[in-house]
């Protein structure tokens, strides 16, 4: 399983960024693919989570209203689109996967795609 995550970038307050990740080297039916995040000095957060199905979103509080999860199964690309960015949402954001159901904890995922940093200027 590789996972490619990309799309981060340099965006001011208030802003809107879309992150991709594109997953291949197997068929992710019964999968749930997720999207965490680290500052530097902090720990990994969880910060959304979907069913391969879409039968199911899952949100860190902090997201909630700002961010949506979606994915595109015939590209095999799960998306996160981050609206009205504060500077506290500046991170590496991480793209995973786990087989079963839905997750907030990163060491429920079994597979990990390099970050993409996003940089939130206030």
């Amino acid at each position: 399983v590789q996972l490619q995550a990309f799309g981060g970038g340099l965006v001011q307050t208030g802003g809107s960024l879309r992150l991709s990740c594109i997953a291949s080297g197997r068929t992710f039916s019964g999968y749930t693919m997720g999207w965490f995040r680290q500052a530097p000095g902090k720990e990994r957060e969880f910060v959304a989570a979907i069913t391969w199905t879409g039968s199911g979103t899952y949100y860190a509080d902090f997201v909630k209203g700002r961010f949506t999860i979606s994915r595109d199964i015939p590209n095999n690309t799960v998306y996160l689109q981050m609206n009205s960015l504060k500077p506290e949402d500046a991170a590496a954001y991480y793209c995973a996967a786990r087989v079963g159901g839905r997750s907030g904890y990163w060491n429920d995922y079994e597979y990990w795609g390099q970050g993409t940093l996003v940089t939130v200027s206030s």
